[in-house]
């Protein structure tokens, strides 16, 4: 199939980009500067910039399904308009190009109940791509586990810096982390399942996860130690994510939309996914040991097989936090028969 990847430098799309090309795929990635980009071997690369109408629509000729991964969050402030904008400018050349299917990755979080302004952007650009004349189908991912996600370095540079978190009431939200390595399968398995055309599915691992035990159970990984984390009921995210700013070195155009969606419970509660999907997913503390080292997991839960373990790779009951900010393992095929686990 011939595919094209937007947002091929980023993330999610430069882990995308050779996955698609290992499955036999013809790939060409749309890039703004090409001069930045070291494509996989075998890999077309297109220039264009879809907030510029006339730069990219040759990118999609002869193109059977493309991938929108495109986030204007680093831009600043007005990223909500931008990110409106190039999903309008995308929506309207893929259809005139005829393109059969796109699949796009966006945020988790029941309609009602989005709170902050970047994920209910994210929500946007899934609504303005699903009225295009092509078969879209979406992934829904709450925080995606590996090097290069923006998420991912906010938890790492805390435990590294901050060996005690004063932090608000957020800490206590639920979330759905999910590998990077399993976010990628299944974006390059719908794209081979011709009967998730046109539909939307939530991703997660196998854990759902409170922000404070995510954090604890990083900082496990990385130095066999839990930060000690203290909830500050007046601590707004807005304040939160200014003193953040000042511990870490992410970017306050992406640490404060981040921050200010903590409030927002981010949680898959459908895992139809797996039927058309199957993905063995990948236990959280592993998905953060690969991340550390940027290759391979530096750190696997062993199995356990007796005194309250589980020999599926996830933490024994005992190991749990004792603030009552415990995981709830999902109650998916997935995570019954396998024990295993987005920006």
């Amino acid at each position: 199939m011939h595919v094209l990847v937007t947002g091929a430098t980023g993330f999610v799309g430069s882990h995308l980009v050779p996955a698609l090309r290992a499955a036999g795929h013809d790939v060409r990635a749309l890039v703004r500067d090409p001069s930045t980009y070291d494509p996989p071997d075998g890999v077309d690369v297109a220039t264009g910039d879809l907030l510029e109408p006339g730069s990219f629509e040759a990118a999609l000729d002869g193109v059977d399904a493309a991938y929108y991964l495109v986030h204007s969050m680093r831009a600043g402030d007005d990223y909500a308009e931008r990110d409106r904008r190039a999903a309008r400018n995308f929506r309207a050349a893929a259809d005139d190009a005829g393109v059969d299917r796109v699949v796009y990755l966006g945020g988790l979080g029941e309609d009602e109940e989005i709170r902050s302004e970047h994920l209910r952007s994210r929500r946007e650009v899934e609504y303005l791509l699903a009225d295009g004349a092509y078969d879209l189908t979406a992934l829904r991912a709450a925080i995606v586990i590996g090097t290069g996600s923006a998420s991912f370095r906010l938890i790492r540079e805390l435990n590294a810096r901050l060996p005690l978190m004063l932090t608000p009431q957020w800490v206590r939200t639920d979330c759905h982390p999910i590998a990077i390595e399993d976010v990628v399968e299944y974006l390059v398995g719908v794209l081979e399942t011709p009967s998730t055309a046109g539909e939307t599915y939530e991703i997660g691992g196998p854990e759902v996860m409170t922000y404070a035990e995510i954090l604890r159970r990083t900082g496990e990984v990385m130095h066999d130690a839990e930060p000690r984390i203290v909830p500050i009921p007046i601590l707004s995210p807005r304040l939160s994510a200014l003193s953040i700013g000042l511990v870490t070195d992410v970017p306050s155009t992406v640490a404060k939309p981040l921050i200010r969606g903590l409030k927002t419970p981010v949680v898959a509660s459908d895992d139809s996914i797996q039927q058309a999907v199957p993905v063995t997913l990948t236990p959280f503390d592993e998905a953060v040991g690969r991340a550390l080292d940027g290759t391979r997991g530096t750190r696997r839960v062993p199995a356990v097989a007796d005194g309250g373990g589980r020999a599926d790779g996830q933490r024994p009951s005992s190991d749990r936090p004792p603030d009552g900010s415990e995981s709830r393992t999902r109650n998916s095929p997935a995570s019954r028969s396998e024990g295993g686990e987005s920006e």
